[in-house]
Parts: C-alpha cells; structure tokens; sequence
C-alpha cells in the first residue's frame, strides 16, 4: 500500500468511527419519538425537551454520518458513466469533484457557520421553548464539525483518486 493509500485508509478510519458513533443517533431517534409519541397519545403528556433531543439526535446522525456515507461511496455519484469509466478518467473525475464542489462547498459553510456558532457560544444559546434542551450552542456546533469532517473525507477521496494516476503512470 502507497503512502497516499494508507493516509486515505487512515481518514477513512476516522470517518467511519466517527459514523459508527453518529449512528447510534438513529437509534435514539427511534427510542426518543416513540415516547414522545406513546406518551402523547396513552397518557395525554407532551415534553418539549423529548422533541427537541430528537432533533438533535437527527442533527448529529445527519451532520457526524455525512464523511461516513461519502467513505463508503453512499452519496449519489456525480454522473451515471463514472462507474462504467475506466479507473483513470474516473480519478479524474473525482479530482475535479472535490476540488472544484466539495472543497468550496465545505469551505462556505465553515467560513459562514464560524461566526454563527461562535455568537452562540458567546451567549450559550439555549432553546427557545422554556422547557427545552439548553444547549443549542452545542447542536449549532455541529455545522462547522460537518464542514471539517466533510473536506477531510474530500481529501482521503483525493489521495486515492492521485495513488490512482500515479500507480499508472509508475506502470
């Protein structure tokens, strides 16, 4: 294995650790609506707190398992004739992908989330229902995560697609 490879392997382990964590969300979400719904309708009791902890759990399974899915190739592909291309034009490809969308993409949403966030930790931000969880800063937290999660992802998919070139032009 190339040294690009394995620094690609490496964020990949990252990624997915970081996912199989996020995953557990669902699972929360599952537990966490079926008893709010349970309780709403067989004891007529509401708690705007359960409602909101699932939305978080939503947040941090979305925000935590996007690098995750991009790992694992889960994410549509840019064009249907990627997967018949061969390997090289394919890596070319994904080059362009990273560079000239995901990059720039993971770069806006952090460049633009960083005040965002740093505003609500400045207030430690809460919910806006009374009875809510009172840590909205740290859901908010969650969207320059993604950003960085997301661009390193980007960069594994980069080294792979240039081992890639440079296996066949070493050939």
């Amino acid at each position: 294995m190339t040294r690009l490879a394995k620094a690609a392997h490496a964020i990949d382990r990252v990624s997915r650790s970081i996912g199989a964590v996020a995953a557990w969300a669902a699972l929360s979400m599952v537990f966490l609506q079926t008893a709010v719904v349970l309780a709403r309708h067989l004891f007529g009791l509401a708690s705007v707190f359960a409602q909101e902890l699932t939305l978080y759990a939503h947040a941090v399974l979305i925000t935590l398992g996007a690098a995750a899915a991009l790992s694992r190739d889960r994410h549509v592909p840019i064009d249907a004739a990627v997967k018949t291309a061969r390997p090289r034009t394919r890596a070319w490809i994904e080059i362009a992908g990273v560079l000239l969308l995901l990059l720039p993409f993971c770069a806006a949403i952090l460049w633009f989330s960083l005040d965002y966030v740093a505003a609500a930790w400045a207030a430690l931000e809460g919910s806006t229902e009374t009875a809510g969880v009172p840590a909205r800063f740290a859901l908010k937290t969650l969207i320059p995560l993604f950003a960085l999660l997301l661009a390193l992802q980007g960069a594994a998919s980069l080294l792979r697609a240039l081992d890639v070139l440079r296996r066949r032009d070493e050939a």
